[in-house]
């Protein structure tokens, strides 16, 4: 079990653990688990301010649109942190970052594409949780928006 699982586990939120190592790419994390790169959705941290960050739920075969993420949040300037800062902020080191037992429960966002069911990081590295989008987007409180591009 992870802190991930732990808080899906305290969210009443069904899944499937997945455990199979280090992977070196996305394309190899979705052979790992059985899925196609589109369903495995990659957690990326932004940064609003100094005090203010967003998760923002990509699937693996997308890229966030930096246009249509700040319009949508009607800013003019968003960054990505350092990989330092997105440890402290979150409590994940990069590429095992997800909204799921953060020490910070900062807002979501998911782009629309997320449907069906997918794979989102289990807060370690090899680890994922199969889940239903719609069951975690509901559960997470998250905004649905296109935010990608390809």
């Amino acid at each position: 079990m992870t802190r991930a699982s732990d808080a899906a586990d305290e969210l009443g939120l069904a899944y499937e653990l997945t455990k199979h190592g280090r992977v070196n790419s996305l394309e190899e994390a979705a052979a790992a688990r059985g899925i196609e790169p589109a369903k495995l959705i990659k957690t990326i941290v932004v940064r609003l301010s100094d005090s203010d960050y967003r998760f923002v739920l990509v699937p693996g075969d997308r890229e966030i649109a930096w246009p249509k993420l700040r319009a949508l949040l009607g800013l003019s300037r968003i960054s990505m942190p350092s990989a330092e800062t997105a440890l402290d902020v979150t409590g994940y080191e990069r590429g095992t970052i997800t909204p799921l037992g953060s020490t910070n429960a900062w807002p979501v966002i998911a782009d629309e594409r997320i449907t069906g069911t997918i794979s989102i990081g289990g807060g370690e590295h090899g680890t994922g949780l199969t889940v239903d989008a719609e069951d975690l987007i509901k559960t997470l409180n998250a905004t649905v928006a296109d935010v990608t591009d390809q």
